[in-house]
């Protein structure tokens, strides 16, 4: 019986993993805004077979309550086998490139809460000696395109800091893994135009368990995204900064 810590509860994504983890008898302690809905994500978590389930509804760019917040998870649940870090916001470019406040007010919600939380994490995990850090980060970190460089940007960084932390942790028996989505359909993507490339939250939460199963270090889901970054991280800078994208 796995005792699972979920942050960012709410997010689609989240929901669909948690109900995953419901199935397997998982203990959870979830963490997002919504009080409304972190209770019915409770209730249909029990439904669905969790041993137990609780909840604190709080605001993660309060990093000053993060401390708060992961001692209320451990004393409910004892231990953490499974962090799962999954809030954010999808940026509004346009908006943050006319706003220096809006652009450090979308980094801080995307990288740095994200940084504030794992640092606190990866010491109690290292001192734990196991357990799993996994995040969701995005296909947008991998390089900076003209339309979303604000958020692509705040991805980098969680990037960078877990590639960091799985140097760190490796040694100490936890595993630290990097979700990496492309385009998913949910809530937040709902104003966006969807194609073949698109994938749902329950394509999305079954490759997250999967990559925590199996032990990997970043996954990219669906996997084809792998291929597709691949080929854009090496298009040429000269080329690169030419194409609309």
């Amino acid at each position: 019986m796995k005792k699972v810590l979920i942050i960012g509860a709410t997010s689609a994504i989240a929901i669909s993993t948690s109900r995953l983890l419901a199935v397997r008898g998982s203990q959870m302690f979830l963490v997002g805004r919504n009080e409304v809905s972190l209770r019915a994500s409770k209730d249909d978590l029990l439904v669905r077979g969790a041993d137990k389930v609780g909840y604190v509804s709080m605001d993660l760019n309060e990093t000053q309550r993060h401390g708060e917040c992961l001692n209320e998870a451990i004393a409910f649940l004892g231990a953490l086998d499974i962090v799962l870090i999954a809030h954010g916001t999808l940026s509004d470019q346009q908006a943050c490139e006319a706003s220096v406040e809006l652009t450090l007010g979308e980094i801080k919600t995307n990288a740095l809460s994200t940084v504030s939380l794992l640092t606190l994490l990866a010491n109690l995990l290292e001192n734990q000696g196991s357990g799993v850090l996994a995040v969701i980060s995005s296909v947008a970190g991998d390089r900076g395109r003209g339309s979303n460089y604000v958020y692509g940007s705040a991805k980098a960084m969680v990037d960078a800091f877990l590639s960091g932390l799985r140097n760190r942790l490796s040694k100490k028996g936890v595993q630290v893994l990097t979700i990496k989505p492309g385009f998913v359909d949910t809530p937040m993507t709902a104003e966006l135009a969807k194609g073949i490339l698109w994938a749902d939250p329950d394509t999305i939460a079954k490759g997250i368990l999967l990559g925590i199963d199996k032990g990997r270090n970043i996954v990219y889901l669906p996997f084809f995204w792998r291929y597709i970054m691949l080929i854009i991280k090496f298009v040429p800078e000269f080329v690169f900064k030419r194409l609309s994208l």
